[in-house]
């Protein structure tokens, strides 16, 4: 049986070993026993993604007979498991996973983000299609209030699984803040409309311009349906409760992105302030940049004059740090420990100034990150003609109709998305302001809910398996190899097509180099270490592959020399 047929086998369980005995003088009483670990890149992705999977078949796409063409194909369905977004995910996402890569301790982290950027590109390019499950849905029909990625991921995982799925969603297009809230230049929509297209290809019925509460109500959707996932995101931006923010030349953050990017522009002068220091305001400040109609004059620098004010430091900033330093290339400035506290205008009630105070940063609060205190005394003013609050945002349970449970902003659930609300269930920024990668993991946590619910039994989680460290690895053993690196545009370049995409990722060789280096942490590979110091033949070679399972174990032969476990390179032997 190919490993295309196969199924790959989940959880920590041990092989099953034959025989028990052993051969000989013995040199221990301890033996050998193969225990899948979890990788730390599966361990810290939101998304519970099998990183190491993906990565390692096509690394080693000749052990299992597969060309490199049927590697990637195969590593494109192993993502899309868990993640119907790849090609957007690989573009957006901050990558937690690469921070604990065990390979930051030898020459720096598998670009594993990349690879995944590569692989979804790759499903596009093939025309790959998303696969329904052997399941026993009786065709139950489920509702899904919002398409973002919480929800279209709810609605993937579903509708696969054979159930009759209806999306609600209040904007013209699906794709929630993927959409109305990353702009163009990072986000391409030809790619999010790719990658949404094909869930609703799998039967799920997309209803767009419906708000739920007109002209249909909550109420009745719960009637109706036989269960109702909530994600209708965060899209209701705060403002600073300032004197002078009320009137015009005074946007949140999120009204901003969505008024550039639902195509109905935002008007603003040539002095622009944004307020904040996370993605939301990095992005804001980057799109006002690109707003002049001349596109040309915004790459000689005579587009807007773009600020960031920042009420803590450059530490604190919980923006993506690459977009942080690619906002400073393109002369955006930002002026930390500073907030604005008033807004003047002028007599004809445009935006003329920004009162703005100086902070200093105090003891750490709920965050972690040092309190801002206002220094008192410490205010200067800045020119401005358009003031942009990305401070905070949250969902606007009013587009609801009310009958919604919720707790201050946000609404309450259980590890699988279960709401307080019999038959509802939630995720994604509806319960705190998160990741794109978390909302996509909740989507999807919520869909097995649902799934187990209806056919009458608890949801559960995969078995546990123990985690694996550098400790555990013997780094030498791995060749170095250096990093890739995603090729950017330089800034006169991007200014000059300010909405095209920026980032062009990796070539075909570096995305084939950067699986190389995946360390498989916790799963065979086939080095072939342990068949060859094994001096009394325990590892016989598999007939029949499977992904991380090259050799079978006949401890009828073992004589307890150690070897196998000491010279596995990845981990994946333990002695017992």
């Amino acid at each position: 049986m190919s490993l295309l047929n196969k199924k790959k086998k989940k959880g920590g369980a041990r092989r099953a070993l034959r025989g028990g005995g052993s051969s000989g003088t013995q040199i221990s009483s301890l033996r050998p026993q193969a225990v899948e670990k979890l990788p730390p890149c599966t361990g810290h992705c939101p998304s519970d993604n099998d990183i190491r999977g993906w990565l390692t078949v096509i690394a080693h796409h000749g052990k299992y007979g597969l060309s490199l063409e049927e590697a990637r194909d195969r590593a494109w369905r192993i993502e899309v498991e868990t993640n119907p977004f790849p090609a957007v995910m690989g573009r957006v996402c901050p990558h937690p996973c690469e921070t604990s890569c065990n390979r930051v301790h030898k020459d720096g982290a598998v670009a594993i983000n990349s690879v995944e950027r590569f692989i979804g590109d790759w499903g596009i390019e093939r025309g790959l299609k998303l696969s329904a499950l052997d399941g026993d849905a009786a065709g139950e029909k489920i509702a899904v209030i919002g398409a973002g990625p919480s929800g279209l991921s709810c609605a993937y995982q579903l509708a696969r699984r054979g159930y009759k799925v209806t999306v609600f969603d209040a904007f013209e297009k699906p794709g929630g803040m993927l959409r109305y809230g990353i702009p163009s230049y990072r986000l391409p929509r030809e790619v999010l409309d790719a990658e949404i297209q094909r869930i609703l290809d799998m039967g799920v019925e997309l209803r767009s311009n419906t708000s739920v509460g007109e002209p249909i109500t909550l109420d009745e959707i719960r009637k109706e349906y036989d269960a109702v996932f909530v994600g209708i995101g965060a899209h209701q931006g705060k403002t600073m409760g300032i004197p002078g923010e009320d009137g015009s030349g005074v946007y949140t953050g999120t009204e901003f992105l969505n008024l550039v990017n639902s195509g109905r522009g935002a008007e603003i002068g040539d002095r622009v302030i944004v307020v904040g220091g996370g993605d939301t305001a990095i992005d804001a400040a980057r799109v006002s940049l690109r707003l002049s109609p001349d596109a040309a004059a915004v790459s000689r620098r005579l587009g807007a004059e773009v600020t960031i004010l920042y009420r803590r430091t450059r530490a604190e900033m919980p923006a993506i740090e690459r977009e942080i330093e690619e906002a400073l290339e393109e002369g955006i400035k930002i002026e930390f420990l500073a907030s604005p506290a008033k807004v003047i205008r002028s007599a004809d009630g445009t935006v003329e100034k920004l009162a703005v105070q100086r902070f200093e940063l105090g003891e750490p609060d709920d965050s972690g990150r040092r309190r801002p205190v206002p220094i008192e005394g410490d205010v200067f003013e800045l020119e401005a003609d358009t003031l942009i609050m990305a401070v905070s945002q949250a969902p606007d349970w009013s587009t609801l109709g009310g009958g919604i449970e919720t707790k201050g902003n946000w609404l309450e659930v259980d590890e699988w998305g279960r709401t307080g609300m019999e038959g509802v269930w939630s995720g994604g920024d509806t319960l705190t302001l998160g990741l794109a990668t978390i909302s996509i993991g909740q989507g999807r946590r919520a869909a097995e809910c649902i799934h187990a619910k209806l056919r009458g039994h608890e949801p559960k989680s995969p078995p546990d398996r123990p985690a694996i460290g550098k400790d555990r690895l013997k780094l030498d053993w791995y060749k170095e190899a250096p990093r890739a690196e995603r090729k950017i545009l330089a800034p006169e370049e991007r200014l000059a097509r300010p909405m095209d995409e920026m980032d062009l990722g990796v070539t075909e060789t570096q995305a084939q180099a950067e699986t190389e280096r995946c360390f498989s942490c916790g799963l065979c590979f086939g080095c072939e270490n342990c068949w060859m110091y094994c001096q009394v033949n325990c590892f016989k070679k598999t007939k029949e592959l499977e992904l991380g399972h090259f050799y079978d174990i006949d401890l009828g032969t073992c004589d307890g020399c150690k070897k196998c476990a000491e010279e596995c390179p990845c981990g994946f032997l333990d002695l017992y």
